[in-house]
């Protein structure tokens, strides 16, 4: 079983990503949250991984920025009929702590909202699991919330711009990211507030 891999992020799309690992690239089916999580591409990431071998999929790697994020999708497969593929749909629909705080309180609404899941498939997951969300490994409170405002192009085009300024790349990634409160902020409005803080 292969539990996480640590290498060089390489590409990052909305549904996967690939690591290479000592020149070999391990292509993983990632979600959302775990998207706007890793590091911008070139830099070197440690992913937490779950390896499905179907006859129908074949080989399949599933990737993970968090420990939190790695237990729901672990949850959420214990769930009859949500395979690998519905719970990182279920994964890429909300913010994790949204998720936590769905399931225990048996409100299906916010997972019924999920491309492809289904109002049964969602009542479904709120009865089988809403007693073992705690087990996912933190609280209603300490549950971490993923950053719903970065935008992936917004954000690579501020953090080249920052670099080419003398910005070093991974003080770039952190600030640019930082200065993301809203999604419709363009990459000029990022920078600009990145400079300020900097003092340049």
């Amino acid at each position: 079983m292969i539990s996480f891999l640590i290498g060089t992020i390489e590409e990052k799309h909305e549904n996967t990503c690939v690591v290479n690992v000592n020149g070999v690239g391990y292509e993983l089916t990632i979600s959302n949250n775990t998207l706007v999580t890793l590091p911008m591409e070139g830099e070197t990431a440690k992913v937490l991984t779950y390896l499905q071998v179907s006859e129908n999929t074949g080989v399949c790697l599933y990737g993970f920025a968090t420990e939190e994020e790695k237990n729901m999708f672990l949850k959420l497969i214990t769930v009859s009929g949500i395979g690998p593929k519905s719970a990182i749909s279920v994964l890429s629909g909300a913010k994790l702590s949204e998720l936590v705080l769905a399931i225990a309180t048996g409100d299906s609404s916010i997972l019924a909202k999920v491309k492809g899941l289904g109002k049964k498939s969602a009542e479904r997951i709120c009865l089988e699991l809403k007693d073992k969300v705690d087990a996912v490994g933190a609280t209603l409170e300490d549950v971490p919330i993923m950053n719903a405002n970065v935008n992936e192009s917004v954000l690579n085009d501020a953090v080249e711009t920052l670099i080419t300024l003398g910005v070093n790349k991974n003080e770039a990634y952190r600030l640019a990211r930082s200065k993301m409160t809203d999604p419709s902020m363009t990459a000029e409005e990022v920078i600009l507030k990145v400079l300020k803080e900097y003092g340049r």
